[in-house]
């Protein structure tokens, strides 16, 4: 199974990647524009829109027809849809455009993740925090990328371009490895099929989860320069700290997994967050700050992805049903996390702002229970 689990992690990567290159290039397309920040506000909300709608329509397609033939598609339009963000004449059809890549990314990660549960299945073991974290070193590659073709002053349409040409690259690579998944059978007399117990429970706890992710990557800058009196250059560490101690997490998660349980690992995971971030939030000096959220993403690093993989398992010949609702639940916590933060902050300041993913952390570590996977029904 080594070229079946190459291939996930292919399709990792290259998702990562195609989100990385086009936010290192956000600023580039905006000048090209002349958006204000509030026309291209409303540009980046096609993009969230596009992947939810795609997260909560791709879930049949996976269960009816295999997830190996929903992702490799969504793989090779991954690299295609990237490109015409650059050639965009007005708002309009920048926002036409994002809808589609947003669609498309949507549709990779409900179907890629799919296909991680089978691979993990026929291992027999945990794999699926591992398969995050390449997404999130693909994600650091792509804005690497961009920012190299940035400084060299080249334009976003020869950046995407070249970098969809590697997604393409590495997407029929992954064809050529992937595990072919089985359909699953169609249901006979209705019944609950495709609907696993506990399902939407698990959404919420990847809705907590993703609001702390959020919250850290909008707002952890603007607290340390804001509240904690830290200098611009050191404010810029606190959402660093969170990043590599993330993806340090889900490299180790696996091996925590199989140790100690999901439902443990879990637990601990949710408690760290909460700790880390009460710390931040409680220190009081700037150097607190940093190690306050490096602790908060080490706790939040392993969550998502062992409830991806409780909500693959419930039912795997409906995984995709399944993922489908608690990948888009909890991207509407990625998503609405900064402006929750926000909403607080303007009546209660930050400080107490922040308090609510720490509460939201805590909340998951008293819930972890629910990853456990359900007695079938007498």
């Amino acid at each position: 199974m080594r070229r079946e689990r190459t291939a996930v992690y292919l399709l990792f990567f290259l998702a990562g990647m195609a989100i990385g290159t086009w936010t290192a290039r956000i600023p580039a397309i905006k000048e090209g524009l002349g958006l204000d920040a509030g026309r291209l506000s409303l540009a980046l909300l096609a993009t969230a829109a596009g992947a939810v709608a795609g997260m909560t329509t791709v879930g049949r397609l996976v269960d009816r027809y295999g997830s190996s033939r929903v992702m490799i598609p969504a793989a090779l339009l991954q690299g295609v849809v990237l490109v015409p963000p650059a050639y965009a004449p007005n708002l309009a059809l920048l926002a036409a455009s994002l809808l589609a890549f947003g669609i498309v990314h949507g549709i990779l990660d409900v179907s890629m993740n799919a296909n991680a549960v089978e691979v993990e299945l026929a291992y027999g073991r945990p794999l699926m925090s591992s398969f995050h974290a390449v997404y999130s070193i693909g994600g650091f590659a792509g804005a690497t990328t961009g920012g190299v073709f940035a400084q060299a002053g080249l334009p976003p349409s020869v950046t995407f371009g070249w970098v969809g040409a590697v997604i393409a690259v590495l997407a029929v690579w992954a064809w050529r490895w992937a595990l072919r998944s089985v359909p699953a059978p169609l249901p006979a007399g209705g019944g609950r099929a495709g609907r696993p117990r506990g399902i939407l429970f698990l959404g919420v706890l990847a809705f907590c989860c993703l609001v702390g992710e959020g919250a850290a990557a909008d707002w952890s800058s603007v607290y340390l320069r804001e509240n904690l009196a830290s200098s611009a250059g050191f404010a810029a560490a606190g959402y660093a700290a969170f990043s590599i101690t993330m993806t340090a997490g889900r490299l180790a998660g696996d091996r925590l997994a199989v140790r100690f349980g999901p439902v443990a690992l879990v637990r601990c995971c949710g408690l760290l967050a909460a700790a880390g971030l009460g710390l931040a939030l409680l220190g009081g000096r700037p150097v607190t700050g940093v190690i306050g959220f490096a602790l908060f993403g080490a706790g939040l690093s392993c969550i998502v992805p062992q409830v991806f993989s409780a909500a693959g398992h419930r039912d795997p010949a409906f995984a995709g049903r399944a993922l489908a609702r608690v990948a888009s639940i909890g991207y509407l916590g990625f998503l609405s996390g900064p402006m929750i933060i926000g909403a607080v902050a303007q009546l209660a300041g930050l400080p107490r702002a922040l308090a609510v993913p720490a509460l939201m952390a805590a909340f998951v570590a008293l819930t972890a229970t629910a990853l456990r996977t359900p007695e079938p029904a007498a």
